[in-house]
């Protein structure tokens, strides 16, 4: 296992550096940054010259790409058009996105394992047809239609809820956009986990548990759902990083400030270094979230063994 992470952790490193560099590359031809910085009107060129001579643009893209890299590693994400430090806004926005994050992830883990496991062992029952309609809904209508409507009867017609989330974003008022987030995601985990409930229920290990007359209970969680659970695993492990990546329109529905409303202003002002700082921090997220997931397989299938 030692010599698979080490193996696994010598792998990121290309993909790391691959990324990032798409990235960067990426970014830097979406248009003239300066020209963002001066408004409607277009900079002279004296003062044009000066803000790429300080924010570094004159020099080739490769060795901007080298520079930065090199800051990175040493905490220094650079500064972003408006004078903050990138950091600065990644240390408020990551805390708000990972609390959103993770009620969406809550509610995929507890209420899409849980119906995929429901309607996995009563195939073909009115509440499979049920459930399999209601997820064919929730994956057929765009997130901002969920998370508008939902904002609209609760926050603004019934006042249950604030119709936008504050300044400190505390855990009670990420509740909706947290299950706006994660609607379509629980939907796939339902399906999921069902169709895999469904098709490992017919094993035979499955069949030679319940001749020994084990508990229908310890039969479901020891051996069908364990085994079952390893795809629901490998997508929820790569759905963390789309969650935070792709939180843009949830984050703007709910006037939620964290990384989707962060990196929504540095393209709409052309800010290079904020979106490919945010970016390059998504990237370690998404390996590491895949690392864990093959770690994870072990576990849940004793059967799979890393040499």
């Amino acid at each position: 296992m030692g010599r698979y992470v080490v193996q696994r952790l010598l792998q990121m490193i290309p993909v790391f550096v691959g990324a990032t560099l798409l990235i960067f590359l990426m970014v830097n031809v979406m248009g003239d940054p300066i020209a963002g910085l001066c408004g409607e009107r277009r900079c002279d060129p004296a003062t044009a010259g000066r803000l790429r001579r300080e924010f570094g643009l004159d020099r080739p893209v490769w060795q901007q790409y080298l520079t930065y890299m090199g800051n990175v590693f040493t905490g220094d994400f650079g500064t972003a058009f408006n004078g903050q430090e990138v950091t600065e806004l990644m240390s408020t926005a990551f805390p708000v996105t990972i609390r959103l994050t993770l009620i969406a992830i809550v509610f995929e883990v507890v209420v899409g394992v849980t119906l995929g496991v429901v309607t996995g062992l009563r195939r073909g029952r009115p509440v499979d047809t049920g459930v399999l309609l209601f997820t064919l809904v929730v994956i057929s209508v765009p997130t901002f239609v969920t998370g508008l409507l939902l904002q609209l009867l609760l926050g603004v017609k019934w006042d249950w809820i604030r119709p936008s989330v504050s300044t400190e974003a505390p855990f009670a008022e990420l509740l909706l956009p947290g299950l706006v987030l994660a609607s379509v995601s629980l939907a796939y985990v339902t399906r999921l986990t069902r169709t895999s409930i469904a098709e490992n229920r017919r094993s035979d290990y499955v069949r030679t548990a319940v001749a020994k007359g084990l508990p229908r209970r310890r039969v479901v969680v020891r051996h069908l759902l364990r085994n079952s659970l390893i795809p629901v695993v490998t997508f929820i492990g790569a759905d963390i990083g789309f969650l935070m990546g792709g939180a843009i329109v949830t984050e703007r529905i709910f006037n939620i400030h964290g990384v989707g409303y962060q990196l929504y202003q540095g393209i709409l002002r052309q800010s290079t270094q904020t979106v490919v700082g945010f970016v390059t921090v998504l990237v370690l997220v998404f390996l590491v979230a895949s690392l864990v997931v093959d770690l994870l397989y072990a576990v849940l299938d004793p059967r799979i063994r890393h040499a």
